[in-house]
């Protein structure tokens, strides 16, 4: 388990365990803004979006996620993050999400009624996230 300067985190997707480990410090977005948690945080659940996920190891190597929503739960000094996907920043294609970005504004552009513009709408930010991620990350 954790000692008294960490937490244990684990990001759960429906295909995997994405992150299982000690961590010093997590920053999550949930609907009402950015939840910054240290050890020893008061229980919690809290919904979240798309958006980044920040983990510090207790070194204090910061990592960042592409997190796609889901929730966090805070029990006990762990945090649980069930998503229905969380991406490492070496799972990303770069090329990949380019296309998608683009193809998602075209959509939004289009004057077509068929287009679901909700969806492209998610689709361009979850590109954009995937982007930001691993430009982060180097």
């Amino acid at each position: 388990m954790s000692s008294g300067k960490t937490m244990h985190l684990n990001i759960i997707t429906p295909d995997a365990t994405v992150y299982s480990g000690d961590v010093s410090f997590v920053v999550a977005r949930t609907e009402i803004g950015d939840l910054g948690i240290l050890p020893r945080h008061a229980n919690l659940v809290a919904a979240l979006e798309i958006a980044p996920l920040r983990l510090d190891s207790a070194d204090g190597k910061k990592t960042f996620l592409a997190n796609f929503g889901g929730f966090l739960e805070i029990k006990d000094n762990v945090v649980t993050v069930v998503t229905p996907n969380c991406e490492l920043p070496e799972q990303i294609d770069v090329e990949r999400a380019q296309r998608a970005k683009t193809r998602a504004e075209e959509r939004l552009q289009s004057k077509n009624a068929d287009i679901d513009f909700q969806r492209a709408q998610l689709a361009l930010k979850r590109s954009l996230l995937r982007l930001d991620i691993k430009k982060k990350m180097g």
